[in-house]
């Protein structure tokens, strides 16, 4: 899918020449990776807030240290010494959690979740990459 998107793009005869990134953004799109992330921190929201019928045990735990960025609502990324075990669901959302601020993580609703999520992103696009710290 993303590459029809990066051919749709660049249809635009005034975008033709730019990179896909630029395009995009011009056209205020946003990448499907960056669509699937956000779709993986909605369900996280809903996970945490026991909006979804899972059984909440082991997939995240979270930091109780209250002095964070979202207010003891970040997530623990644990040490992995395998690439595989870093690019696993939670590991992967819980760097993505992290990021947000305690506005966003309190929200009352998944709408109001979502919009603020939006509203954020505009300004600190989340890091794509699967790029991990932890993993050596």
């Amino acid at each position: 899918m993303e590459k029809n998107q990066r051919k749709a793009t660049k249809m635009i005869p005034e975008l033709r020449n730019l990179s896909y990134e630029r395009r995009i953004q011009r056209l205020e799109l946003i990448s499907l990776e960056q669509r699937r992330l956000r779709g993986q921190v909605i369900e996280t929201f809903k996970y945490l807030n026991g909006l979804d019928n899972i059984t909440q045990e082991g997939l995240f735990e979270r930091d109780g240290n209250v002095r964070t960025k979202n207010d003891g609502q970040k997530l623990l990324l644990r040490n992995f010494k395998t690439s595989q075990a870093m690019n696993f669901f939670p590991v992967e959302i819980a760097t993505a959690w992290n990021q947000l601020t305690e506005n966003i993580v309190s929200a009352g609703s998944v709408n109001t979740f979502k919009n603020r999520l939006d509203k954020f992103w505009i300004t600190n696009p989340p890091l794509l990459h699967r790029t991990n710290p932890i993993c050596p």
